[in-house]
């Protein structure tokens, strides 16, 4: 490696390598730290795709790779995983002015910011679909194969970065997404300060609403657990499947009885999700 990353810790795991890693970010004018995971294959040199994971509020780079068990199953199908942190992080960067965890720092929403004081950092999409890959893509043994997934506020990033971007990645999936934020409070309150009041501009982030006019249509699995404490309020994944029947989007979205929004939810279901993008990327298994 050179320079340009500093690793902070690597662990052996399922015979591949789990690596994190510091470096500058230029999008989000601040340093940053993403975790990787090389399989066996990647580990001794030939390269493999990367699905890439994007975590929910008040997460960072390690939730992902500590609880959902995906490594193991990543090692079986010759994937590389890729999970940034959640947000910009340092002194320098604003943070919610009510102080509340569902906004600022751990809580960047996956947008490119257009207003004061958020700009000058607050841009996730442009690190998450084009710096962050750029970087791994140079440094480490993948190749340009790429998917992307996530959870809660996550699982709308990975709708809207699949979205926004047509060739960018051959699959997309999610679990408990925010498939609605311009009309949630979550979403709302993010969005409002990244973007403004004008709330047509909300919608250019919005996976319910941008499905009407996707260019690509990506397979796309989405799971969502029925005893999940934000359903009926933050999440409402109802819309996106209207949304996706009237687009003809090739969404399934899976209603999952007992589950809620936590990590058993995702380890119980990772391995779906891993399948189907080793599916669209032609990888093993």
């Amino acid at each position: 490696m050179t320079e340009e990353l500093s690793i902070v810790a690597e662990n052996k795991c399922f015979g591949g390598w789990h690596k994190r890693y510091t470096h500058r970010s230029t999008a989000l004018n601040c340093a940053m730290t993403f975790a990787v995971f090389l399989p066996p294959d990647a580990a001794e040199g030939a390269p493999v795709p990367a699905v890439y994971w994007l975590s929910g509020l008040t997460c960072t780079e390690e939730n992902f790779m500590q609880k959902a068990g995906a490594m193991r199953v990543a090692a079986d199908l010759g994937l590389a995983l890729v999970a940034p942190d959640t947000s910009p992080r340092g002194d320098d960067v604003p943070d919610d002015p009510a102080g509340g965890w569902d906004f600022g720092k751990g809580a960047g929403f996956y947008v490119d910011a257009t207003e004061a004081p958020w700009s000058r950092h607050y841009r996730m999409h442009d690190y998450v679909v084009n710096e962050l890959p750029a970087l791994v893509e140079r440094h480490f043994p993948v190749t340009g194969g790429r998917a992307i997934s996530g959870h809660s506020m996550g699982g709308h990033g990975a709708l809207v970065c699949a979205l926004r971007n047509p060739g960018r990645y051959v699959s997309v999936s999610a679990f408990a997404p925010i498939a609605n934020p311009s009309a949630v409070p979550w979403g709302e309150k993010a969005l409002g300060h990244l973007l403004g009041a004008d709330r047509a501009r909300w919608r250019e982030w919005d996976a319910s609403a941008l499905l009407a006019e996707a260019r690509e249509h990506l397979p796309t699995l989405i799971d969502q657990g029925d005893r999940d404490t934000f359903l009926e309020t933050q999440l409402r994944p109802e819309v996106l499947k209207h949304a996706a029947e009237a687009a003809g989007y090739p969404v399934t979205l899976r209603m999952q009885p007992g589950y809620d929004h936590s990590y058993y939810f995702i380890a119980t279901f990772i391995e779906d999700h891993l399948r189907h993008h080793a599916k669209a990327l032609g990888a093993a298994g």
